[in-house]
């Protein structure tokens, strides 16, 4: 990230909408006792998050990726429909206690199911149509989690799928063994050739494409 990059970055920072308290308090937690803190999505991002949410009024939220709960906390903040939810679902079964911690401290635990395991295993048992899945997990099984969540989604609905631009390595030469990379490349020319859907590729922080159902 050069100098102007950083400086632009905290400008948007500082006339944007303040971060929730709660949130403040997740995100400097998260660098205190998490390893690659910089998974998680942060100020701005959440702020889209919120504000997307807020835009398509969703019913049924699915995540895939809950790291430590900021995105999911962001969104929830955007539901406006009564008894909306929010499924999230994290691998790491040693963040759950973290996350529901917050979870409970932003008084989303009615909003918020967190689901601890394999997103592979864990999606064909959601018994429910979504309006809205953000894709922020394993980024080698993105493939995977596109046709898992596809029937689920309702007509109109979108998928944001995070992370599609990949630290700009989509378009640097592909290193033989960088399974992310190439996972990452197949998944964005599957949903290119995807004629079920429509698509965008957002160049912010690391790509988040917004894919919506026909």
């Amino acid at each position: 990230m050069t100098d102007y990059s950083i400086d632009l970055e905290q400008y948007i920072l500082n006339h944007i909408d303040d971060e929730e308290p709660v949130l403040q308090e997740l995100n400097r937690q998260t660098h205190i006792r998490m390893l690659q803190p910089r998974m998680l999505s942060g100020h701005l991002q959440g702020k889209i998050l919120k504000m997307l949410v807020q835009m398509m009024n969703p019913m049924n939220i699915l995540e895939i990726g809950t790291f430590t709960g900021y995105s999911a906390i962001s969104m929830a903040m955007g539901l406006g429909k009564e008894g909306a939810v929010i499924d999230t679902i994290e691998i790491n079964d040693e963040n759950e206690e973290f996350i529901q911690s917050f979870i409970d401290k932003a008084n989303m635990d009615e909003v918020i199911k967190l689901h601890i395991g394999s997103a592979i295993d864990i999606i064909p048992q959601l018994d429910k149509k979504y309006d809205m899945v953000f894709m922020d997990g394993d980024k080698r099984q993105y493939r995977n989690y596109y046709d898992l969540v596809f029937d689920k989604l309702n007509s109109g609905g979108c998928i944001l799928a995070d992370n599609t631009l990949w630290d700009g390595k989509v378009v640097q030469k592909l290193h033989p063994n960088d399974a992310y990379t190439k996972e990452i490349l197949d998944f964005n020319k599957m949903v290119k050739e995807d004629k079920r859907v429509e698509k965008v590729i957002l160049p912010f922080r690391d790509g988040i494409s917004l894919i919506r159902k026909k």
